[in-house]
């Protein structure tokens, strides 16, 4: 009998893989804050290939999501916990021969199969505990609503200790374009070899190739962003200068395939 699957452990039914097979389709509602740091400090986080962006230097956008993802089935939405997950997603604006993009240095994920599906298009996943205020239609003083003057919060926390906390209050809608989708994003995948006569097995720049994207009425107002150190974490060398925008919005998205741009090994 063989084995089958879309990534390990394989086995005979082909069930024991952590991740399923693409198409992904994904819902989130995100959190998002938009703030300027040094621009020398996402510089020197930059992978071969990128450089800092001209026009902004210095502009990160700090995401926290509370996501949904299934595949094709559909089957993942009758076992939740297998479609549902959080995440803190931070995109710093660089240029890609001298077009704009995006590129994440940081991101924490509180399931394997996201962290797992993140590692497959070159987002350096690690475990976290991310949290978002939630909003309910009924009226309730702790329903959050979406309205102007609800104050909205995220948490993220690496190995118990408190890495990053934000808040935005809502004040209008806007007709900005969502942070998520402000300019093409480009991932890096990276696999080292054990063997020190080899490269690493993969080095490249990825650009990302959603479909299907829909995002619903974007909440603005101000914010407030605090990274806090730890002894296993660098987010703070990006603490905010500036705090520019704070968000609230719904997105949908489906991930087939990526683009390779450039091998860099």
């Amino acid at each position: 009998m063989s084995i089958s699957g879309y990534t390990p452990p394989f086995s005979p039914r082909g069930k024991a893989g952590i991740v399923p097979s693409p198409p992904w389709h994904y819902v989130g509602n995100f959190l998002a804050i938009d703030f300027l740091t040094a621009p020398d400090a996402v510089a020197v986080l930059l992978p071969p290939g990128l450089t800092p962006s001209h026009d902004h230097p210095g502009h990160c956008t700090a995401n926290f999501v509370d996501w949904q993802c299934v595949t094709d089935s559909g089957e993942e939405l009758l076992d939740p916990i297998r479609s549902q997950y959080h995440e803190f997603l931070l995109l710093v604006h660089a240029a890609l021969d001298d077009q704009p993009v995006m590129y994440c240095p940081y991101i924490y994920v509180d399931q394997d199969t996201s962290l797992i599906r993140g590692l497959i298009q070159g987002y350096p996943k690690k475990y976290g505990s991310v949290y978002t205020t939630r909003t309910f239609d009924s009226p309730s003083r702790a329903a959050a609503r979406l309205e102007a003057g609800t104050t909205l919060a995220g948490t993220l926390t690496v190995k118990d200790q408190r890495l990053a906390e934000g808040k935005v209050t809502l004040q209008h809608t806007t007709d900005a374009t969502a942070a998520f989708g402000r300019a093409p994003i480009i991932t890096l995948r990276y696999f080292p070899s054990l063997d020190p006569g080899y490269p690493p097995a993969v080095h490249e720049l990825v650009r990302m190739q959603p479909e299907d994207t829909h995002i619903s009425t974007v909440w603005q107002g101000d914010a407030q962003l605090t990274f806090f150190d730890s002894p296993t974490e660098d987010l703070i060398q990006l603490q905010a200068t500036h705090i520019l925008a704070g968000y609230r919005y719904t997105m949908a998205l489906t991930v087939r395939h990526s683009q390779v741009v450039r091998r860099l090994g």
